[in-house]
C-alpha cells in the first residue's frame, strides 16, 4: 500500500512539474492569426532564473539561443542538446566608460561574419566579441561609444541593414537616474546610424524612449518601438537616402483591447513582413498594415523575442525566463 502511494505521488508530480513547463495562453483577435500561431499552441519555458532576460538572438554556429540577462552582466547560451548554459560573463559592463549601473549587455545581433555585436549598457558602448566564442573571460573591441564627443547614454538594440550599416537605439535605461543621471551627457535619447565611412550619424532624437528597432524586408521602413508608458507606441520611418522621413505611429498602446505587464520594447520582422513586437501582455502579432492579429501571453512582461534560422520557433525573453513557442510553417 505505501509503494502505491509513493508510485502516485511521484506521478502526480511528475504532472506537476510538467504542467509548469507550459506558460500562459494564445490570443487569436484575427483569423490571419494562425498563419503564425494556432489557438492551441503552448509557450514552453526552456529555462529560469534570470533577473531580466534580454536581446534574444539565433547563433547558427551554435546552434542555440543567445540572450542576456542585463542587471547580472551576463549571457547565457541555450541549446536543444544541452540546455542552458553561461557563456559571457562580463557581458557588458567591464568599467570602459563613466557609469553609474553595473548593467551588462542588452541586445545582440550576427554581422555578416557571424560575429556578436553586443549593445553593452555599463560600458555605454556597442561592441565586438573578439577572439573565439568560447573565450574565457571575454574580450570586446569598441565599435562605437560616443557622439560628437560626448558619451552615449546606453545603446539598447540594434539591427545591420544588408549593406553592412549598423542601426541602434540609445535610451538611458543602463544610467541609475535615466534622463537625471548626472553621466548623461546627450541632451536626448536617440536612434543612430554607424558606418566604417562615415562614423556615427544621429537619424532621430524626437521619441523619448526609443528601444526596438528593426527594418522591413525591404528596408523601406523602420520600426522603433517607445517604451516611455506615457506613450507607448511603435513609430515608422521611412529609410531614404540613408535618413529617417515621415515619422508616424504604426501602431498604438490605446489599441490593445486586452493590456497586460510590459510595454514596447523588442520587436522582429517575420520573413512574411509580419511584425512579432513585445508590447503590453506579451508578445503583439501585428500586420504590415497595423493591424493587431493576435498576442502571445506568457502573463509577465515580455522584453524581447527572436526566430530561429529555419522559423520554426519564436524564441521570447520574458522577466525572469526563456521561452518558446512553435510556430505554423
Amino acid at each position: 500500500m505505501f509503494n502505491k502511494f509513493v508510485f502516485i505521488f511521484v506521478f502526480l508530480s511528475v504532472l506537476a512539474a510538467k504542467a509548469q513547463d507550459f506558460v500562459g495562453e494564445i490570443e487569436q483577435l484575427d483569423p490571419d492569426m494562425a498563419l503564425y500561431i494556432s489557438k492551441e499552441s503552448k509557450i514552453k519555458v526552456l529555462a529560469n532564473g534570470f533577473s531580466w532576460a534580454e536581446g534574444p538572438v539565433w547563433v547558427p554556429k551554435l546552434n542555440g539561443i543567445l540572450f542576456t540577462d542585463v542587471p547580472k552582466n551576463k549571457a547565457y547560451l541555450w541549446t536543444e542538446r544541452q540546455g542552458v548554459s553561461l557563456f559571457l560573463n562580463p557581458s557588458g559592463m567591464t568599467n570602459h566608460a563613466p557609469h553609474s549601473s553595473s548593467e551588462g549587455a542588452n541586445g545582440l545581433v550576427l554581422d555578416s561574419n557571424g560575429v556578436l555585436v553586443l549593445c553593452q549598457h555599463g560600458d555605454r558602448r556597442v561592441a565586438r566579441l573578439k577572439g573565439d566564442w568560447q573565450l574565457e573571460p571575454p574580450s570586446y573591441e569598441t565599435v562605437v561609444d560616443r557622439f560628437e564627443g560626448k558619451w552615449l547614454n546606453s545603446p539598447n538594440d540594434l539591427v545591420f541593414s544588408k549593406n553592412g550599416d549598423l542601426f541602434f537605439t540609445d535610451p538611458p535605461y543602463g544610467l541609475d537616474q535615466q534622463d537625471d543621471d548626472s553621466l548623461k551627457e546627450l541632451d536626448f535619447n536617440g536612434i543612430f546610424k554607424w558606418s566604417k565611412n562615415e562614423g556615427i550619424v544621429l537619424l532621430d532624437k524626437t521619441l523619448s524612449r526609443p528601444n526596438g528597432i528593426a527594418f522591413s524586408r525591404d528596408e523601406k521602413t523602420v520600426y522603433i518601438g517607445n517604451s516611455d508608458r506615457k506613450n507607448l507606441i511603435i513609430a515608422a520611418f521611412d529609410y531614404l537616402d540613408g535618413a529617417l522621413k515621415n515619422k508616424r505611429v504604426f501602431f498604438d498602446a490605446k489599441n490593445i483591447s486586452r493590456k497586460g505587464p510590459g510595454s514596447f520594447d523588442g520587436l522582429k520582422v517575420h520573413s512574411s513582413g509580419t511584425i512579432f513586437a513585445t508590447g503590453p501582455g506579451g508578445v503583439l502579432v501585428i500586420s504590415q498594415e497595423g493591424k493587431h492579429l493576435g498576442t502571445i501571453r506568457p502573463g509577465k512582461a515580455t522584453a524581447n523575442c527572436a526566430f530561429d534560422e529555419a522559423e520554426d520557433y519564436l524564441y521570447l525573453t520574458s522577466t525572469d525566463v526563456l521561452a518558446r513557442i512553435k510556430l505554423n510553417k
